[in-house]
């Protein structure tokens, strides 16, 4: 890293722009030779003040929700698409301002909401989300397509005779995937929703594509989007979130204490409960610069955070000089799904949201206090 860290405010979620742009740059490289549309998914990366470096490259925004939808339209600009797995009737019409695209999740979402969607101003192209019954993902936390899933209408549940006003079809049945998982779904999408897709305008793959991983096979990808275009004669969406900010931001932490427990453990200024969640709900063991593995270097420490929750714990990790109070921390790959689901569980303060470039250096963008504790609360 080339950011001098000891001067940001810790804790805080750093995000390096420059990197952010080398992966917007790969995915627009996907949009040029395919045509496709690559839309951020802001569920999993919604640092707004970036929204105009994203929206040069990216279509538009993916949104759950009437705050995400209206997040995207005004930081933004662009395309806004929207699903949710039901909507609430006192928000839709507001969402119908925002939005471009809605997607329902069953045919009686859409057959509810149809007319009012058709009587407003503006033209909104809808779809409905299937569920092709096929996934390989592992953990059935991120499994749209497990036992009972809520998500999306499967071909039994499936009413062709009710897709009048429906231009397009939607699945997401991806998490953190390679294209090759996604050339065998679309063999499962097309086996069992290729008679329908003849007359849509468009078909969405849903997010979960890991697009800007350094192992991730292109020609894959763009082949199937190809496939799908020349077979069905649709335009084609996708949707990542991760792809957009992985590996491209940090948390910055300070340790706070140190002590032993029948091992060494530090405590941080920070915590897997509230500032990294997906540590403790995946669950998985963030990187950190200049540590290892568990005895791999002389000095071994279980880093905890900072609330009064048992398990806020964040990992096990060696390091080549004991840690002292004050010293800095820099987790790795902390720029999407933290931001998004942080909290303050405890009333521990959120990290400040800092961003870089060459150009202006570091810029503290946000910065939290008592007021966003308290004004959550009543």
């Amino acid at each position: 890293m080339d950011i001098d860290i000891s001067v940001v405010p810790s804790p805080c979620y750093l995000v390096d722009e420059r990197l952010l742009t080398r992966n917007l740059e790969i995915m627009n490289s996907v949009q040029e030779r395919t045509g496709a549309k690559i839309l951020l998914a802001q569920k999993g990366f919604s640092m707004h003040s970036l929204y105009p470096l994203v929206g040069k490259y990216l279509h538009g925004v993916t949104s759950s929700s009437l705050f995400e939808a209206r997040l995207g339209y005004e930081k933004m600009g662009k395309e806004v698409h929207v699903y949710a797995p039901a909507y609430v009737d006192s928000e839709f019409d507001e969402l119908l301002e925002y939005s471009d695209h809605i997607v329902f999740n069953s045919f009686d979402q859409w057959n509810r909401f149809k007319d009012r969607v058709k009587n407003t101003p503006k033209h909104i192209s809808c779809g409905i989300r299937v569920n092709p019954e096929y996934s390989e993902i592992e953990v059935p936390l991120y499994d749209p397509c497990y036992n009972y899933s809520r998500m999306g209408v499967t071909l039994p549940n499936f009413r062709p005779e009710e897709l009048e006003g429906i231009d397009g079809l939607h699945f997401h049945t991806m998490c953190e995937q390679n294209s090759d998982t996604l050339e065998r779904t679309l063999k499962v999408v097309e086996e069992k929703f290729g008679p329908y897709l003849k007359g849509m305008k468009w078909l969405n793959f849903g997010g979960g594509h890991h697009i800007t991983r350094p192992d991730y096979d292109l020609e894959t990808l763009v082949r199937c989007i190809l496939h799908m275009k020349e077979t069905y004669g649709v335009e084609i969406y996708l949707e990542p979130g991760e792809a957009v900010a992985l590996n491209t931001g940090y948390l910055v932490a300070t340790v706070l204490d140190v002590m032993h427990n029948g091992m060494d453990i530090a405590i941080l200024d920070t915590s897997a409960e509230c500032h990294m969640p997906d540590v403790l709900a995946m669950p998985y063991r963030p990187n950190i610069i200049d540590a290892g593995q568990p005895g791999e270097y002389p000095y071994t420490y279980r880093l905890g955070g900072m609330t009064c929750l048992a398990g806020d714990v964040i990992g096990d990790y060696s390091f080549k000089e004991p840690l002292k109070y004050g010293d800095r921390l820099v987790f790795l790959d902390m720029a999407h799904y933290s931001m998004v689901k942080n909290h303050m569980f405890n009333g521990v303060n959120l990290p400040a949201i800092v961003s870089y470039n060459d150009e202006e250096g570091i810029k503290v963008i946000k910065q939290f206090a008592f007021e966003d504790f308290s004004g959550r609360l009543s």
